[in-house]
């Protein structure tokens, strides 16, 4: 623990250059004295730690005594502190502890790169999670990472967005995080590349087999590919809705669904015409049912009479 401490002490001084005893106390959650006696045994280490007297005075380091980073040009620094979401860390099994990794990581950049490092520290706070975090938490990821890391196939058993659910074995290849979620990118038995949301895993357990990670494989690429074909093959249902006023703002607010609000088109008995895009007719009609009296549908036309039925039948339910 010392040790930490004492490293933590010459991170906060190639910082902030000058700090008195109770700022690094507090900093450091120690007594006075502790610090004190870290100073002494800073010195008797080699470590050329200066006290300077007065109002200004404190703890400094001598100006030729600095750490860099070598080989890092600005923007490559700039991208180091924009770290991932603690919580994608924490599901990995990373704990970060003691002084802050970027605190560790601006203490050994010239002073020529210092003021812009400290633009993306203060400035940008990198956030994945959702406003309410899931109340289940997935058991199954430490145990596919560890296969990851050995390269030994997978046993799991996978739910489908249908509810049932399959055995499977997986050689796994790499992990995505995507936004709170967490997916599996592994190869099937028959050799063909797969992604499995890790939440979907009800069990998993590591074998002692062990398998060629293919030489070719690029985690990114194959992502980035795999998401074009997704969206490239999802249906896609456009319909044209009159919208009143009050709503637009909770159309809008993550605009999954809205393809253009025509707000220089005269309203229609006080409501603004709307273009929404769905991925069926059915997401389309529970969509707009779900507004009430709030959303009109006006194109398709065929679609209004199932719309139509569909409040009939909600209707039924409460007579």
């Amino acid at each position: 623990m010392r040790a930490d401490r004492l490293l933590s002490i010459m991170i906060l001084l190639q910082n902030h250059e000058i700090m008195t005893t109770r700022e690094l106390a507090k900093r450091l959650e120690v007594s006075d004295r502790t610090i004190l006696r870290d100073m002494d045994a800073l010195s008797l280490s080699g470590i050329p730690v200066v006290a300077d007297r007065g109002k200004t005075g404190g703890w400094r380091l001598m100006d030729h005594f600095r750490s860099y980073l070598s080989g890092l040009k600005l923007e490559d620094t700039k991208a180091l502190f924009i770290l991932p979401a603690e919580q994608m860390l924490k599901d990995l099994g990373v704990e970060l502890k003691g002084l802050d990794i970027r605190q560790k990581l601006l203490a050994s950049l010239p002073d020529s790169s210092k003021s812009e490092a400290l633009h993306y520290m203060e400035k940008i706070y990198m956030d994945t999670g959702t406003w309410k975090p899931a109340a289940d938490k997935n058991n199954a990821l430490l145990t596919i990472q560890k296969a990851l890391w050995e390269d030994a196939r997978l046993n799991m058993v996978y739910r489908k967005a249908d509810g049932t659910s399959s055995e499977r074995t997986v050689s796994p290849l790499g992990l995505v995080a995507k936004g709170s979620s967490w997916y599996l990118v592994a190869m099937n038995e028959d050799g063909d590349l797969r992604s499995f949301r890790v939440s979907r895993i009800t069990r998993a357990e590591a074998t002692e087999e062990l398998f060629t990670r293919p030489a070719e494989f690029d985690l990114a690429e194959y992502w980035k590919q795999s998401k074009l074909d997704f969206a490239g093959s999802l249906p896609t249902f456009e319909v044209k809705v009159l919208v009143h006023p009050s709503i637009i703002g909770r159309l809008t607010f993550t605009d999954r669904f809205v393809e253009k609000v025509d707000t220089a088109s005269p309203a229609v008995d006080g409501k603004v015409p709307v273009t929404l895009r769905f991925n069926t007719e059915q997401e389309a009609m529970e969509y707009v049912l779900g507004f009430g009296g709030a959303i009109k549908l006006v194109q398709p036309e065929y679609l209004i009479e199932q719309v139509v039925k569909q409040a009939k039948a909600v209707i039924s339910l409460y007579e």
